[in-house]
């Protein structure tokens, strides 16, 4: 299949420029993505303008059905590309806060199929089960497990849902301390098969320097925070690799060198 492109004349006449294939343009992306994401000046731009906004909840605004997903508008597309591209039956979320990202991933189910989404979390309260509940048809898939994620009562409650299936993506987005982390990374590690996705979150804080709304009140900071977890999870762990084919072309995003695919 191809694409043609156009320019106009000064008459505002189409003028056939030249003809692309998909494959092509893809692999023209690809490359062009490449060369952003090497671009050390633009990315320097882009992670201050991110963390200057991440103060006033920029971040946060993005919403799934009325529900804020707290991740911006690139890193939900990035999930989309991965659950279109692997077909998840089950997608694991440590952390679903409002619950908006729990109803994209079902309205993504919706349309690739995909079996179950698990949200896990020590706070559920009555009202996000309800609201989450009023979305009918959306909500069927959706389980939420009351429970700290690296509890073994939690662990053997997924592992009951998912039996040996391990066509999973699994998020870690709840206590961004490094030892939490590097702990929930070490637990769902070994559930994850070749070829499919562990994300971890909000590794950005590791770049936030100096005093920042970000980091005020939390147990979190540079030097303690999902990014380091990463790193020291990919030092002992040799079976997954960072996705910067699909990194390279965000630009902006939380999770800079979170998006891991499992290898071996």
């Amino acid at each position: 299949m191809h694409a043609i492109f156009y320019l106009k004349n000064m008459k505002d006449k189409p003028i056939k420029k030249k003809l692309f294939t998909r494959e092509w343009y893809s692999k023209h992306l690809i490359k062009e993505a490449k060369k952003m994401a090497a671009d050390k000046a633009l990315q320097n731009q882009a992670m201050d303008m991110f963390i200057k906004s991440a103060e006033y909840g920029w971040y946060n605004q993005t919403e799934w059905f009325g529900e804020p997903t707290l991740n911006p508008a690139q890193d939900m597309f990035a999930r989309q590309e991965i659950i279109y591209k692997t077909k998840p039956d089950y997608i694991i979320e440590l952390g679903v806060a409002w619950g908006g990202s729990l109803l994209f991933y079902s309205t993504m189910m919706e349309i690739v199929g995909g079996k179950k989404i698990i949200g896990v979390d020590i706070y559920i309260p009555p009202d996000l089960v309800e609201r989450i509940n009023s979305h009918k048809k959306l909500s069927r898939r959706i389980t939420l497990i009351n429970g700290s994620s690296t509890e073994e009562t939690t662990i053997n409650k997924i592992k009951r849902i998912i039996g040996d299936n391990q066509k999973l993506l699994v998020i870690c987005d709840s206590n961004h301390t490094h030892d939490h982390v590097l702990s929930e990374l070490r637990l769902y590690s070994d559930l994850v098969g070749k070829g499919y996705y562990m994300i971890c979150d909000d590794t950005f804080v590791e770049q936030v320097k100096g005093e920042s709304r970000i980091n005020t009140n939390r147990p979190w900071g540079p030097g303690n925070n999902p990014e380091t977890a990463r790193r020291a999870f990919m030092n002992e762990n040799k079976n997954f690799e960072i996705d910067k084919i699909l990194e390279n072309k965000l630009l902006i995003s939380c999770n800079a060198n979170g998006y891991l695919r499992r290898i071996k």
